[in-house]
């Protein structure tokens, strides 16, 4: 099954999404490249020792949207729309090399106040390296 009815959604279940990602020098390289987001930290090594972490940071929108799309199968995967998302943290620092997994809590639902099929799940997705260090925590609330 892709994606849950707003039915499915208990408050306080917390789904561990399926799939990881190691994150590559190509897919940062490439991120950057599409949002023209060309910050020597993110793509010049030389640069980048030169900081605080000493090596390349992966972009961080790179890694939001990474996320929220490893949350789409168990999530929004029925979703009519994503209708915001707040509280958005880099918690810490991601690095190539590093592996992605993540989870999701429903934190409140509430039916539609238009719409009798349709209702709003509140949701806290919380994302760690390898290591078990989060890197990014994000809540958002999804119309179903």
């Amino acid at each position: 099954m892709y994606g849950k009815y707003f039915e499915d959604f208990v408050i306080g279940d917390v789904y561990k999404h399926g799939i990881s990602k190691t994150i590559t020098e190509s897919d940062n390289n490439l991120f950057c490249l599409l949002t023209m987001n060309h910050h020597p930290v993110h793509l010049d090594v030389e640069y980048a020792k030169k900081t605080q972490y000493g090596k390349i940071l992966v972009v961080g929108s790179y890694v939001f949207s990474l996320v929220v799309g490893m949350s789409v199968g168990d999530i929004s995967g029925k979703a009519i729309a994503n209708l915001d998302y707040e509280c958005v943290t880099h918690d810490g620092p991601v690095f190539i090399g590093d592996t992605i997994y993540a989870e999701t809590q429903v934190l409140e639902k509430r039916s539609s106040r238009s719409k009798n099929d349709r209702g709003i799940v509140y949701v806290e997705t919380r994302a760690h390296n390898q290591k078990g260090d989060k890197v990014l925590t994000l809540r958002r609330h999804v119309l179903i």
